[in-house]
């Protein structure tokens, strides 16, 4: 762990830490002098970023080891964030699992790993950290979900049913913590240029993390429930979402 003898009166768990709209999050939450805490399994990588946010202002900058798949070590997972994070605790979710369709066609194992890792390690991990906003009235859950989840679409049904998950879980979160003075925002990206995309075909419109994760705190900080980003998404999902089921089975989008 590397860390400032300073505290602070807000702190962020960002679940998913190596991730590139992560690390960009990471690095904007450190320049305003929160702590934070970056959980993930590459604890080299996570260690040089702790070092950078560091460097960035954060009044405390952690690492902690964090498996998506491990859902029998989250209890201890969210006691420890609970210990290491000094003032308020806020969590940014930005893991997933995203294998080529193709690929999870051939091996219905992949579909198991991608369902497992974006959604039932999400709800465990945010299951077992929302007592804590509870205990705090208050506080935010950044959560990234995808455009993906709108629409079952042949390119990534697998991947979009996930984080449809996702979703209606939030849904569900989001109306629980709302008693306790918490908010939870859904952030539905778009393409983000990021290791997930890279080399995809057929991308169009990719947004910089930089810019996705600075969008997400202000809209967070401002109580939005639900947001696309960027924006220009809510309008091609309302026409993706319009398409009759006898079209879209037709459609090799």
């Amino acid at each position: 762990m590397t860390a400032t003898a300073a505290s602070a009166a807000n702190g962020w768990v960002i679940l998913g830490a190596s991730s590139a709209i992560a690390r960009a999050f990471a690095r904007i939450v450190a320049q305003r002098g929160d702590a934070v805490v970056l959980a993930g399994r590459d604890r080299e990588d996570l260690e040089a970023l702790a070092r950078d946010v560091a460097v960035r202002g954060a009044a405390q900058a952690s690492v902690l080891a964090f498996d998506a798949l491990d859902t029998a070590g989250h209890a201890d997972f969210a006691a420890e964030c609970r210990r290491l994070v000094p003032g308020r605790l806020n969590v940014f979710l930005a893991f997933a699992a995203m294998p080529e369709q193709a690929a999870i066609d051939h091996d219905p194992a992949l579909a198991v790993h991608t369902i497992n890792a974006g959604f039932t390690g999400a709800v465990s991990v945010l299951h077992h950290l929302a007592p804590h906003f509870e205990d705090q009235h208050g506080g935010i859950v950044i959560a990234l979900g995808s455009v993906a989840g709108d629409r079952g679409r042949i390119k990534n049904y697998v991947y979009g049913s996930a984080k449809a998950g996702l979703h209606a879980y939030l849904q569900g979160l989001r109306a629980r913590l709302f008693k306790a003075g918490a908010t939870v925002t859904t952030v539905k990206p778009g393409f983000v240029d990021t290791a997930m995309t890279f080399g995809r075909p057929g991308l169009f419109l990719v947004a910089a993390p930089e810019d996705l994760a600075a969008t997400a705190l202000k809209a967070a900080e401002k109580g939005r429930e639900v947001i696309y980003a960027p924006f220009f998404w809510t309008f091609i999902m309302l026409i993706i979402k319009s398409i009759p089921e006898r079209i879209m089975k037709k459609l090799s989008i």
